[in-house]
């Protein structure tokens, strides 16, 4: 890590700015200003501090010097702009050189992740750091992305990150009791759903997707059931049936959550499309189904004296969905082919 002679981060943030002019160290180093050519369309108006702090940037940047002033120098500029790509590049050289303490260095990403947790480049740099790290990383970085999801539970570069460490350090022992927890606080995060899909069928200690599909499929219904217009836990059922076809048309837990909710809710538009799914896979149509159809479909001229199901159930989606009418009408014009 830099040497005494040197300021801090917390020092950095703390004592007012001193132009590096005016700093004995740098003396030797001549800055390069920024070079926009000689009719700017829109110049940028840099603050003076940061114009400073960049042009100094660039002489150790095209120098190539890898020294702990040079590093020093990355995180006063990181701390005026955590996006700019060249810069964190530039640490990692500086790291990789000094032989840095990456504990540190995490403390460090870490706090100026808190306040620019959507910043591609602090994931990255993130990503970075843990994989030098190694497994002993894996339960920092599971607390801080539970940290940030806390604050946006839809944030990609948070859920992204959690899963590479999942699969690359580990801690898959009590993700899906996070899954779990996630959902009971709000049934709708459809990003709690997905990161639910991606433990099942990639953790080492469950058995994949046929070992846990039984219980899965209990879950999800249950969860259908506490609020039936929820898209979230439809498509999550469907598919725990993925690449099994036969399974899917032979578990009759499909049709019967389909009719129990639209018993209720007629026009459940994601009741009738997965109903619609197992019928084109190949279930046999009960009599119960059969009604639930007519009942539905009865006060449509166009489809009543149409005997396919499927296509009957098309034409209702139809009306019911008019903001997908041209995805109902595609498949009922293709219910040959592909049911």
């Amino acid at each position: 890590m830099p040497s005494s002679s040197y300021s801090s981060d917390e020092e950095v943030e703390e004592l007012p700015y001193v132009p590096f002019s005016q700093r004995p160290e740098w003396s030797d180093v001549r800055p390069v200003p920024q070079d926009d050519g000689p009719h700017p369309v829109v110049p940028i108006a840099y603050t003076e501090e940061f114009r400073d702090v960049m042009d100094y940037f660039r002489a150790v940047y095209v120098a190539r010097e890898l020294s702990p002033r040079a590093l020093c120098l990355t995180t006063e500029a990181l701390k005026r702009n955590p996006g700019n790509y060249t810069i964190w590049h530039f640490r990692r050289l500086v790291i990789e050189a000094l032989n840095s303490d990456l504990i540190e260095e995490k403390l460090f990403v870490d706090k100026l992740a808190e306040g620019n947790f959507k910043n591609y480049q602090i994931w990255h740099h993130k990503r970075w750091l843990a994989e030098k790290l190694g497994p002993e990383a894996s339960e920092d970085e599971h607390d801080f992305t539970r940290l940030m999801l806390c604050r946006d539970a839809k944030n990609y570069h948070a859920w992204s990150h959690r899963q590479w460490v999942l699969q690359k350090l580990g801690g898959w022992e009590k993700e899906l009791d996070f899954c779990n927890e996630l959902l009971k606080e709000d049934i709708f995060n459809n990003s709690a759903w997905n990161q639910r899909y991606f433990v099942i069928t990639k953790s080492p200690l469950l058995g994949g997707l046929s070992a846990m599909r039984d219980s899965e499929v209990d879950y999800t219904i249950n969860a259908i059931l506490q609020n039936p217009n929820n898209e979230s836990p439809w498509r999550y059922l469907q598919g725990l049936y993925k690449g099994t076809p036969d399974s899917f048309i032979i578990d009759e837990r499909v049709p019967r959550i389909c009719l129990q909710v639209l018993k209720e809710y007629s026009f459940c538009t994601f009741a009738w499309n997965l109903l619609l799914d197992v019928l084109c896979k190949g279930l046999k149509p009960t009599k119960e189904i059969e009604e639930a159809v007519k009942g539905l479909t009865e006060s449509d001229e166009s489809g009543s004296s149409d005997h396919n199901l499927v296509t009957r159930i098309c034409s209702a989606l139809e009306r019911m969905d008019p903001i997908r009418v041209n995805y109902w009408s595609w498949r009922k014009s293709n219910v040959s082919i592909n049911c």
